[in-house]
């Protein structure tokens, strides 16, 4: 095999409680995650030496501050790899997102670098390494439905949530993930999302139990900066989701829908308020 072509998917937190601040400045979290269906794509082809990374977005840097790069320098490095590799990105996760699009990038390069090169290394050895890139990384070597702990990389499988319909919108701002764990007061947080709770209704396929449990504490740092956040959510229930809320760090906003009409409609609308400038429906993976 000399090339490989692999899918990497975006992520929402349906649940996202901080914990504590730890000593070394990270952040204890508690976190129910959930893959969806928006997704880039990369082709990994084998090369004579080192990284090549060419990418289809005007965006994203081809330095050591991407994290596709560092994870396949990663992967030459831990596995001893002789030759290189040379990684073309195909860019549609939106980017500063709350969305994990750079995590789930290097997460895709792991694993596709494990089949490429015929490492057969277990899916927990590319899980080990990926949280020295960053902490979704693990979560998206391991995609699906899953709680989060710790700073992020101690995961729990989940059953699949039910059927549903997701409608993603990201206004036309970027969001630094460290500005907002950094302005977050930790301690002062007044009421904690009962993400025990919202982890027995997945457990119990309860979508309403899921829906009426979400959310995301970092919501008082973004919102207050941003408030375009705040008008969406209210936008999308009153389009009819059942659900909506702040992904990650921001500024990605979803509402959840279980009619799938009413989603399209409000796909349709969202995209002629002109709120966001990247609107996307879509569904769990």
């Amino acid at each position: 095999m000399n090339e490989y072509q692999i899918t990497a998917y975006a992520k929402i937190n349906l649940g996202l409680d901080v914990v504590k601040r730890l000593p070394d400045g990270y952040h204890q979290v508690k976190m129910i995650m959930q893959s969806i269906g928006i997704r880039d794509e990369l082709l990994l082809e084998k090369a004579g030496h080192g990284v090549t990374f060419t990418t289809d977005s005007e965006e994203l840097p081809a330095d050591e501050s991407n994290l596709a790069c560092r994870a396949a320098r990663l992967m030459l490095e831990k596995y001893r790899i002789s030759g290189g590799v040379r990684i073309h990105l195909q860019k549609n996760i939106p980017i500063a997102a709350g969305m994990a699009g750079g995590s789930a990038d290097a997460a895709a390069v792991m694993k596709g670098m494990n089949r490429l090169f015929d490492l057969d290394a277990p899916l927990s050895q590319l899980m080990e390494y990926g949280v020295s890139i960053g902490a979704d990384v693990p979560y998206c070597i391991l995609g699906g439905t899953a709680l989060a702990e710790g700073i992020g990389e101690k995961l729990t499988p989940l059953p699949p949530i039910p059927a549903c319909r997701i409608l993603a919108a990201k206004p036309d701002i970027s969001v630094s993930t460290r500005y907002v764990y950094e302005h977050l007061d930790a301690r002062g947080i007044p009421c904690h999302p009962d993400i025990d709770g919202m982890e027995a209704a997945v457990r119990a396929g309860d979508l309403p139990g899921i829906l009426c449990r979400m959310a995301n504490v970092l919501e008082a740092v973004t919102v207050p900066a941003h408030p375009v956040i705040s008008t969406l959510k209210n936008r999308m229930l009153k389009l009819g989701a059942e659900g909506s809320l702040m992904s990650g760090s921001g500024p990605t906003v979803f509402g959840i829908f279980t009619d799938p009409q009413a989603a399209l409609s409000a796909l349709e609308q969202l995209q002629k308020d002109g709120l966001a400038r990247q609107v996307f429906l879509t569904e769990p993976v």
